[in-house]
């Protein structure tokens, strides 16, 4: 479900409603951009779990997300799908991303880490990373899924997506990148009150 009809001033209903079933996952998402920042999220891995509430709430997005995963492999398939199913309703809420601002640029302190973010709404997938984990896993969570959450979401949201961490504990690093992501993407997703069109000398993004 999705609705992505009206004008630039804030008539659009930008949600959307997702769901993929795999051999390795189930998940259904529903997304509303212009929300309030709520959500509901189960997806097994506490920490994650964690991550994508701190997403909504800091993105003031309207988010639930319900997945059954391989757990007994590993976190892999779990997180990875559901940055696949969540860039899916990312695109399909924005539709033609008719009078949104399009670019944003944010860093995210949290005590000695800090995660930064640009991002250009651009309908042209691509993904650059810079920085490490300083430890290889949080609890239930793998580390290093976290840059592959940004790298799946930004290739199904169409996204232009530039990253980096630094910092000593590995909480705190992906805890600042997810903050960092929701920033800009609220930003980059906004309506802009003085734009009508779609915010491209091509007409389309």
């Amino acid at each position: 479900m999705t609705d992505t009809d009206g004008d630039a001033d804030g008539g659009a209903t930008r949600e959307a409603a997702v769901s993929r079933e795999t051999d390795e996952t189930t998940i259904d998402v529903t997304l509303a951009i212009d929300g309030d920042g709520d959500s509901a999220v189960e997806t097994g891995v506490g920490f994650f779990d964690h991550m994508l509430a701190s997403f909504a709430k800091h993105g003031l997005f309207d988010l639930t997300v319900r997945c059954d995963g391989d757990l007994e492999i590993d976190d892999h398939h779990t997180v990875e799908d559901v940055a696949i199913v969540l860039g899916e309703a990312f695109a399909e809420a924005l539709g033609d991303k008719r009078g949104i601002v399009r670019y944003a640029d944010r860093r995210v302190p949290l005590d000695e880490a800090v995660a930064g973010v640009v991002v250009d709404v651009s309908g042209r997938p691509h993904f650059e990373f810079e920085g490490s984990f300083s430890q290889p896993e949080i609890g239930d969570f793998t580390s290093d899924m976290a840059r592959h959450f940004a790298y799946s979401l930004a290739m199904n949201a169409g996204l232009t997506l530039h990253a980096e961490v630094d910092g000593v504990n590995a909480h705190h690093e992906v805890e600042a990148l997810f903050k960092a992501l929701a920033r800009s993407l609220d930003d980059a997703t906004r309506l802009d009150p003085r734009r009508s069109d779609t915010p491209s000398t091509k007409g389309e993004l």
